[in-house]
């Protein structure tokens, strides 16, 4: 007889080999097809609401792994909190306005913005950006992340720049908004401002020079012996081209400064700087003539190199005694700092630098050179003129524009501003950071703040086509420009219609309120500004636009989640509309991630050649590896990726696969509500991996909870390849094949696998959202969950709550010990297979004897050998003592009886039976049952 065919042997549908990049797009059409986002909005109505508020990307290229990064993570938030029972909305947005879409198209069309109209870019823009809307939807969809994908917020949306407008008005009404004149961040490549978000530092080479500027008027410091001797300011600066606009110089007012006598002329330097700048210039003799605090210095005038204009010493407390001089050169018209000197002391704001960065006619010689590229020809002549006492070049940290990627500069413009100082504003922003805001990491918090309190008031316009125009006001007589709610007001009734396109399309007079004149001159001669608003605006007014105005959203949201570079660009211009409109902060979490870095800790680059894309990743191995690629890694820090990184990954998920096939294999003939045996009769083994389950179970919610997903993964990849794969299925696979069908011991076992994977496959749907489905459908159900189209309409599972099964801990302590003595067996041949094998367990502790006696069932499966003996002793051999259990020996010997040809366990009934000599006991009841 072949006793094969009487086994109960695997049977499963579910395949070993994932094939994840054929099988994902299945689920994805099926979810579509019965419109899951419906479905579960549906099902979840009038339950307590969770909104993670979704950070707009740029409708702007293919998304890339930062992109994947995030949006994976959000989802894992939001498929969590729906399982745990809370109306979880996602609304995707897109970002569709600024330089990003500007650039791209401009390169696109081979033109720049003086070869197109204003109103004709804005159409093609408009084109442009929805055609990669539709591209980085369909993107991001194939991650697996859910969400109301054909109603996302879109910046471009009519709806969306009537409230962007709406928002701007109410803060024009409320004082916030100011027309000035200010150094802001300017690209001249891209000729526009800036924003402190929109700012990247990179490294720089830069010249580093020493200048000397002669004093006109030297009565404070002249030396007695010699009064026409020249005496000279050093300065130090690594920006030698704003030399052209300098007006004065700052000393600190505390500082002791040196009036030394050299060959290169008195000098006056900061004392505790002087010997490392006169050794620098290869100055070694000198003498110091004499010494006096900064602040005897003020009012002293002093020659510009160049003859341009002469100029003042100033007091500053700002002056470093770290590095340079100890005197600053100023240049009001090109640095914050130096403008707010320039304030104090009424000095001249000269900004000699155009749009694109080159200088105007009133600097002679270097008219019509760009500002950085004259450098060269500066040093060159300071060098003929004497002034140059030394320079060098540096590699330092400089602006760069985070579009185009050039360096920037400090230029002094008129443009609108918010105004951090109207209301106490600064003061409230710290206070909502610190007292209603939940930092993820808690460093969060100390991070915006010190960046809140830094940073200047924000300048809202920009020079560029595509955006939201500022419906600002300019008189051609007076030069002023200036904002009437009114004309707003107006603008937006014609938004709501027309977009915001019919400020370039219309006609002045449709704005203005009836017979207006300009408010400063009383002139009619008026034109409508030309500026955008800042991007940053745009995004960071998404509160008013989506979460107050959208069905099913609420605000404040729960959540903002993006990454930590969003500190100081999203996560602040979405807080200040949001305190300055509803005096309260626009979220109630904010939880920041890492970037993505290749696998030794590199920069992603291009030029570097070590870019993935998540496209190439999905291609190979499938979503779902990306997907776990972003559990596995703890966000907090930068995240590596490589193709052995993804390697290793793989392999961890075929184990979590593998342990699902198993189980699933084993539950072909199991109906969970006819087959199901009650916790408290399972057997004690089932009884303890449901504990472990259990366990497990409440260290991955906690895990979500804190939003730490790596501890997500690690327990659910534990459980399946340490608790279960190991342990447990290995040891329960005699009952499963050998016992009846229909008998208690195996539907015992396969209720605590269904039980141990129901729970499972909804723990790890968040993170696998593709493989955990196809499971879901490859499972036996409960008549309740049988109309259940997917594992993501579940609710998060509860606790078993099994109390019996702990005793097997000690058990499965001795497991390694017992592992150990049978391979030493195998080794000198004594034993192959551990079913080869009987254990016998000594001890001279009588409730230890009872204890392990009452397990001996228990002993023989979870050991894997064919008999364990129990024994109580007087006394136990020393070289068989267990190191964990001293008062327990454990011995292996070969096992008694032949080889049963159906369970391979050995047994003395094997040969006493006439019918089935080849087979045990057990096993001839099992077949003639």
């Amino acid at each position: 007889m072949d006793y094969k065919t009487t086994l109960n042997l695997p049977q499963t549908k579910f395949p070993m080999k994932a094939a994840l990049p054929k099988r994902e797009p299945l689920f994805l059409r099926e979810w579509q097809a019965k419109d899951i986002y419906r479905f579960i909005r549906k099902s979840l109505e009038g339950k307590p609401k969770y909104v993670l508020h979704d950070g707009p990307p740029y409708a702007n290229g293919d998304i890339h792994i930062g992109h994947a990064l995030n949006k994976i993570l959000k989802d894992i938030v939001v498929k969590y909190k729906t399982m745990c029972g809370f109306d979880s909305p996602y609304i995707p947005g897109w970002d569709c306005h600024g330089l990003p879409i500007e650039h791209q198209l401009f390169k696109e069309l081979k033109i720049n913005k003086y070869q197109i109209s204003q109103l004709d870019f804005r159409k093609k823009a408009y084109d442009y950006a929805l055609r990669y809307v539709l591209k980085q939807k369909e993107q991001f969809k194939r991650l697996g992340v859910f969400g109301d994908w054909d109603n996302p917020y879109l910046t471009l949306s009519p709806d969306y720049e009537e409230s962007i407008l709406i928002a701007f008005n109410k803060l024009v009404k409320l004082g916030y908004v100011y027309r000035g004149l200010k150094p802001v961040n300017w690209c001249f490549k891209c000729e526009t401002a800036l924003a402190e978000a929109e700012v990247e530092y990179e490294n720089h080479v830069s010249p580093s020079i020493y200048v000397k500027f002669k004093l006109e008027n030297n009565e404070i410091i002249r030396e007695p012996a010699n009064p026409r001797t020249n005496n000279y300011l050093v300065i130090w600066t690594t920006t030698p081209w704003t030399l052209l606009a300098n007006v004065a110089v700052a000393v600190h007012p505390d500082f002791i400064y040196a009036y030394v006598k050299t060959n290169k002329g008195n000098l006056i330097i900061a004392k505790d700087l002087l010997e490392g700048v006169l050794e620098k210039m290869g100055i070694c003799d000198f003498k110091v003539i004499n010494e006096f605090k900064g602040k005897g210095l003020e009012g002293i005038n002093y020659e510009h190199p160049f003859g341009l204009r002469n100029g003042q010493v100033v007091l500053a407390d700002y002056v470093s005694g770290e590095e340079g001089t100890g005197l600053v050169h100023i240049a009001p018209g090109h640095g914050g700092d130096d403008y707010l000197i320039g304030i104090k002391y009424k000095l001249d704001i000269i900004m000699p630098v155009d749009n694109k960065g080159n200088f105007d006619s009133s600097v002679g010689e270097f008219s019509g050179l760009n500002c950085l590229e004259a450098d060269k020809l500066i040093l060159q002549k300071l060098k003929t003129l004497g002034a140059l006492l030394f320079s060098f070049h540096i590699q330092h940290s400089y602006p760069h524009c985070w579009r185009c990627k050039q360096p920037i500069i400090f230029r002094t413009t008129r443009q609108w501003f918010l105004n951090l100082g109207h209301k106490g504003l600064r003061d409230r922003l710290k206070e909502v950071i610190k007292k209603d805001v939940r930092w993820i990491p808690k460093s969060g918090m100390e991070r915006i703040l010190g960046m809140v309190e830094l940073r200047p008031d924000w300048c809202l316009s920009r020079q560029r086509y595509w955006g939201v125009p500022i419906p600002a006001l300019v008189c051609n007589d007076c030069h002023e420009e200036f904002l009437i709610p009114e004309v707003i007001d107006k603008f937006i009734s014609l938004c709501s219609r027309e977009g915001t396109n019919s400020w370039f399309a219309r006609d002045l007079k449709d704005f203005l309120p009836q017979d207006f004149n300009c408010p400063h001159c009383k002139s009619s001669n008026l034109a409508k500004g030309t500026d955008i608003l800042d991007v940053w605006f745009d995004s960071g007014v998404s509160s008013q636009a989506v979460l107050k105005k959208r069905k099913g959203l609420e605000f404040p949201g729960s959540l903002y989640l993006e990454g930590s570079d969003q500190h100081r660009g999203w996560f602040q211009s979405s807080l200040i509309p949001a305190v300055c409109i509803d005096n309260q902060p626009p979220f109630k979490s904010v939880l920041t991630h890492g970037f993505v870095v290749d696998g030794e800790g590199k920069k992603m680059s291009k030029s570097e050649g070590n870019v993935i894309s998540p496209f190439d990743i999905i291609k190979d191995y499938g979503a779902d590896i990306l997907r776990l690629w972003v559990a596995s890694n703890d966000y907090n820090d930068d995240i590596r990726i490589s193709k052995e990184i993804l390697s290793r990954l793989a392999e961890a998920y075929r184990k979590i696969r593998n342990t699902a096939r198993f189980i699933l294999s084993n539950l072909y003939d199991f109906n969970p509500d006819k087959d199901s045996v009650k916790c408290d009769d399972l057997k004690k083994i089932d009884k303890w991996i449901l504990g472990r389950l259990d366990f497990t179970l409440n260290k991955v919610t906690k895990a979500y909870d804190d939003f730490e997903f790596h501890k997500a993964y690690k327990e659910v990849y534990d459980f399946c390849n340490e608790e279960l794969s190991m342990r447990y299925l290995d040891m329960v696979k005699g009952r499963l094949y050998t016992c009846a069908a229909n008998s208690f011991e195996r539907r015992s076992a396969q209720t605590a696998m269904y039980k141990s994977l129901n729970c499972l496959v909804r723990i790890m749907a968040p993170l696998l959202a593709f493989t955990s489905e196809e499971v879901w459908q490859n499972m036996p159900k409960h008549a309740k969950d049988s109309s259940v189209f997917s594992v993501h309409l579940l609710a998060w599972p509860k606790e078993e709550g099994v109390k019996d099964g702990s005793e097997l801990n000690l058990i499965m302590e001795l497991l390694p010990e017992a592992a150990k003595a049978l391979e030493e067996m195998r080794a000198v041949g004594a034993i192959g297979s551990s079913f080869d094998a009987q254990i016998n367990l000594l001890t001279k502790d009588q409730i230890r004897y009872n204890f392990l006696a009452s397990l001996q069932d228990e002993l023989v499966e979870c050991f894997k050998v064919s008999a364990v003996d129990i024994q109580k002793k007087d006394a136990l051999p020393q070289d068989a003592l267990t190191k964990i259990y001293p008062d327990i020996a454990l011995i292996v010997k070969k096992a008694s009886g032949l080889k049963c040809s159906r369970c391979w366990n050995y047994s003395e009934t094997v040969g006493k039976s006439v019918k089935h000599p080849l087979i045990c006991a057990k096993c001839e009841a099992v077949i003639g049952a």
